[in-house]
């Protein structure tokens, strides 16, 4: 096996463990074992822990890219680019129903750490939040695109959390259905949507 390719390795087990298990219990020997490697060797790419934090933090974003740009490529429009994020909760409902949301789990668990990484790790949320805001903005809504994104991101991460606690799989598909309905509706007449927004509070947008 290849430096490169160790290292990789090792990158991918952690990502794994930290999202599983957590940052903070995951241990060195932990994802030496994982990945089936010397200790020596470990060394010889990652010296400490936060090390190996900076680099999953570092191909997660490269990941979301890479899956952003796919997006762009495969829908044609923004609704579909923008519904392709609102089912993130449903593509990945069974890790998200057993460890949660691997953004948000990752920066609250830094936050209660005080951890200096948190803000890259942030970083993820405002990858979403900008490519959101861009997608409004080609929807002709540029002096709303950013509440708008924050309204997408606070719905997947309200469905992500509530799914994590009721592991309640109708839950995550009925509130998705929900929010592709708002977007229909909001994509066709902005007024009329927000007002039936303020209604009945589109759900868990406002968790």
């Amino acid at each position: 096996m290849g430096g490169a390719t160790t290292r990789a390795h090792i990158v991918e087990a952690a990502d794994r463990l930290f999202y599983r298990q957590g940052y903070e219990h995951t241990s060195f020997a932990a994802i030496a074992e994982t990945v089936r490697i010397s200790r020596g060797n470990f060394y010889y790419h990652f010296k400490s822990k936060d090390d190996i934090l900076t680099a999953v933090i570092a191909a997660r974003l490269d990941d979301r890219r890479r899956m952003l740009e796919q997006w762009e490529a495969d829908e044609p429009d923004p609704v579909g680019r923008i519904g392709r994020f609102i089912e993130i909760v449903v593509t990945n409902r069974a890790d998200i129903q057993n460890y949660g949301c691997p953004v948000g789990t990752l920066t609250t668990e830094l936050a209660k750490l005080g951890h200096p990484a948190l803000n890259d790790a942030g970083d993820l949320f405002t990858l979403f939040r900008e490519w959101l805001r861009r997608q409004f903005v080609l929807l002709g809504h540029e002096a709303e695109a950013d509440a708008l994104a924050m309204h997408v991101l606070a719905f997947s991460q309200g469905v992500a959390t509530l799914a994590h606690a009721f592991q309640d799989e109708d839950f995550i598909r009925r509130e998705v259905q929900r929010m592709h309905d708002w977007l229909s509706a909001y994509a066709a007449n902005p007024e009329t949507a927000r007002h039936a927004g303020n209604e009945d509070a589109v759900g868990p947008a406002n968790v």
